[in-house]
């Protein structure tokens, strides 16, 4: 089948406290943005793009059904990281089947960050 859509481009997460938010982000995920505005802080992690915004109401209850699990190439080391890092723990690493592992985080701005090991999936 042929499809019009070309894959995942951007994950945004909103913050309450932009500059904050961009230090936090950059020591995690271990990259300086390359694009920074008051209105949109964006990072190019492997060729996708995450993306920082302020949030206009930050008493706003953040849902969790949606989750972006970025890659990684060994799950407790990066999960403890951030941890370390001061996010606080959403879902414990779990083995779904075979060689691949999930888990998440939340930030301290209450968006949950999805990690994934899979030894299986390689990009096109």
């Amino acid at each position: 089948m042929q499809t019009s859509i070309l894959g995942l481009r951007t994950t945004i997460y909103k913050v309450s406290d932009l500059a904050e938010a961009k230090k936090w982000y950059t020591g995690v995920f271990q990259t300086a943005p390359y694009f920074d505005e008051p209105f949109h802080v964006g990072y190019n992690i492997a060729g996708y793009e995450l993306g920082l915004q302020p949030e206009e109401a930050s008493d706003t209850k953040k849902t969790d059904n949606v989750l972006t699990y970025w890659g990684v190439s060994n799950m407790d080391e990066e999960y403890k990281r951030f941890i370390d890092a001061g996010a606080v723990v959403h879902e414990e690493p779990v083995n779904v089947g075979g060689e691949i592992i999930v888990a998440s985080v939340k930030d301290a701005w209450g968006n949950v960050i999805g990690l994934i090991y899979n030894a299986e999936f390689k990009l096109p």
